[in-house]
């Protein structure tokens, strides 16, 4: 099932602006993995989106992976994500907004529960 944040404003004008995006996932099957694809589209003037990235990798049973993404120079930007399993995938998924310091970018804190359950992955921009 695809999964989306919608689209976050990444701005210092209201806050601070992420450099990187971290995408969180956990998968809590104890047999099977999981494969997730991640899917980042990037604006630097929020009215033309480009697939800033498009990723696919294999997340093991009963383990966490942790990806960044670089983002600076970005004013707005949306995660898609999708996971699939031989089984119904059991993965939790989170994405936080980094500053260039390192430090979590509080109102870019998306959690499962937070994200939109979407039909399916967009087409690459």
């Amino acid at each position: 099932m695809p999964f989306s944040t919608g689209t976050i404003t990444n701005t210092r004008d209201v806050g601070t602006a992420s450099s990187n995006i971290v995408m969180n996932v956990r998968n809590l099957d104890t047999t099977n993995p999981v494969t997730v694809t991640v899917h980042i589209f990037a604006s630097v003037d929020s009215t033309t989106f480009y697939t800033a990235y498009l990723v696919t990798y294999v997340v093991p049973a009963n383990s966490y992976n942790v990806r960044e993404f670089f983002i600076a120079g970005n004013v707005a930007y949306e995660v898609q994500i999708n996971t699939v399993s031989v089984e119904t995938p059991n993965a939790l998924l989170s994405v936080f907004g980094i500053d260039g310091s390192g430090n979590l970018v509080t109102d870019q804190r998306i959690l499962q529960s937070e994200l939109s359950v979407i039909s399916s992955l967009s087409p690459i921009m």
